[in-house]
């Protein structure tokens, strides 16, 4: 049965597995994913990803989770674009989350980039998620 929003369903494990506490978490791998775990981990949200590969040679996107010193979690995740309700912005409307404490994440014809580095592409597109 295929999934009709994976990037949701990556923002729920994370969101799950951190409300958790796991120190890990695995889900299927996908260009996209990648690229947001790269973000993530870019900005401080994770402590690191890798991709490993299970016994029927499938790719697995395997997120490191990060907490504070209390064992709270660091990251808030809150999708934004989903299939029904797709949300473009221009390069000049690009939103900034919690007055610049957060980031949003767009999907851009330059490739997936934060709301910071769309504005210096000087580029707008799809707004994924609001992290912070």
């Amino acid at each position: 049965m295929s999934m009709t929003d994976p990037i949701a369903d990556m923002f729920v494990r994370i969101r799950n597995g951190s409300k958790a506490k796991f120190e890990k978490i695995d889900l299927p791998s996908s260009k996209m994913k990648r690229e947001v775990a790269r973000i993530l981990k870019e900005e401080g949200f994770i402590k690191n990803f890798k991709i490993v590969t299970d016994e029927r040679q499938h790719e697995i996107l395997r997120i490191f989770l990060k907490y504070d010193a209390n064992r709270r979690e660091v990251i808030h995740l809150r999708r934004i674009s989903k299939p029904g309700r797709r949300v473009y912005v221009g390069k000049d409307r690009i939103p900034s989350v919690m007055s610049g404490l957060g980031l949003s994440i767009l999907s851009t014809p330059k490739g997936i980039l934060t709301g910071q580095a769309a504005l210096k592409a000087n580029v707008g597109g799809e707004v994924l998620c609001y992290v912070w």
